[in-house]
């Protein structure tokens, strides 16, 4: 909240609300102003324009008409800010009430609202990794920057080629990431984020996203996206990375993979990540960091090697690896002499086709 002067109760306390926004760096339409006491309080965790500010105080000071008569009745006054490279404009919402304990009843009721709004989000997003440099205050001022959006079963949430607008986080259900030719590219559940990548690259979405079954996501604004990366650097760090790894898994799909490769799983399954490997005939070892411990594959022309995952060996341990849905990965090309002159373990399509069928039976039982 910033003051100006001590002001009195002559001056009209008021709420304004923004109805028209034109890349203005700071707010968005819907947001709110009060002022009172010749005070201006701005949306919650929204650095304070002081422009804006200015002209909120100017108008209560003078009194300015809030409501005006036009043939089509009574109107709102719009009230213009473009102090800056952006611009809005806002209109009177509704006066507050002088009554010190109509006010504190007000207050009280309002906190009540902005807490419950935080509280639905705080706890999952203190769940996931990209929030985890984040102490409390900062963690609830991102989640009071959150709008909850719902969507049923089988509804587009993104389509290919739209302009990125927001980052999305998976609060309830799920949601499929749909490729080229409807072709179901991976699934996110509770917790999950999507719509970043458009957002960090300034390209179009590349992807299609869809809810599988009834949904509820937290969603972020562009604006509010780079306020945050602005205020949190530490962020801006976790989001390039994965815009470098969805990059690599973005290469490795169109049939391209070298020497230092990473990635997740979640972007491309580890069946698909072998396959590549062997369609193209490379030499090299996969690291991967799974739930279950670390992993090794060692590829020679294509061929499996060397399979270790845990305290498993050979096939097994590849079977166990095939079901994973969630870790890291790193391809790097090259092996010593001594790898090169282990026997192949079986034939890869057939080692495939059976970790493929034990996946299915166990989803089944």
């Amino acid at each position: 909240m910033i003051g100006s002067g001590t002001g009195t109760k002559e001056f009209r306390d008021a709420i304004f609300i923004i109805t028209e926004e034109r890349s203005c760096p700071i707010y968005n339409v819907g947001e709110e102003f009060k002022v009172e006491g010749m005070g201006v309080t701005v949306p919650e965790a929204k650095p304070t324009c002081l422009k804006l500010a200015g002209e909120l105080i100017k108008i209560v000071s003078t009194r300015q008409t809030y409501e005006r008569f036009s043939p089509q009745g009574v109107q709102r006054t719009k009230f213009d800010c473009g102090g800056c490279s952006g611009l809005i404009r806002f209109e009177f919402k509704k006066e507050r009430e002088f009554s010190t304990v109509q006010m504190k009843l007000l207050a009280a009721a309002e906190l009540r609202e902005r807490m419950r709004h935080v509280d639905q989000f705080f706890n999952i997003l203190r769940g996931l990794e990209i929030f985890e440099p984040l102490d409390e205050d900062s963690l609830r001022d991102l989640s009071a920057l959150l709008k909850l959006q719902s969507y049923k079963g089988n509804k587009v949430i993104l389509k290919k080629g739209d302009p990125g607008t927001s980052l999305y986080i998976i609060v309830e259900g799920k949601v499929a990431i749909i490729g080229e030719d409807n072709v179901v590219l991976s699934e996110i559940g509770v917790g999950g984020i999507f719509g970043e990548m458009s957002l960090l690259s300034g390209e179009p979405v590349t992807t299609s996203v869809y809810s599988k079954e009834k949904t509820k996501l937290a969603s972020l604004s562009s604006k509010d996206f780079k306020h945050i990366l602005n205020k949190f650097p530490v962020l801006q760090v976790f989001f390039y990375r994965l815009l470098v790894e969805r990059a690599q898994a973005n290469t490795m799909k169109a049939g391209n993979i070298s020497s230092g490769m990473t990635g997740r799983l979640s972007d491309i399954h580890t069946v698909e990540l072998f396959q590549l490997i062997n369609s193209s005939a490379k030499t090299g070892r996969v690291d991967l960091i799974l739930e279950g411990g670390k992993a090794e594959v060692v590829f020679y022309e294509g061929e499996l090697l060397k399979v270790t995952y845990g305290i498993k060996q050979g096939k097994e341990a590849f079977f166990d690896i095939l079901s994973k849905t969630d870790g890291t990965f790193t391809f790097t090309s090259g092996i010593s002499e001594q790898e090169k002159e282990l026997p192949v373990i079986r034939g890869f399509m057939g080692l495939i086709m059976e970790g493929m069928r034990r996946i299915d039976e166990n989803a089944a039982s």
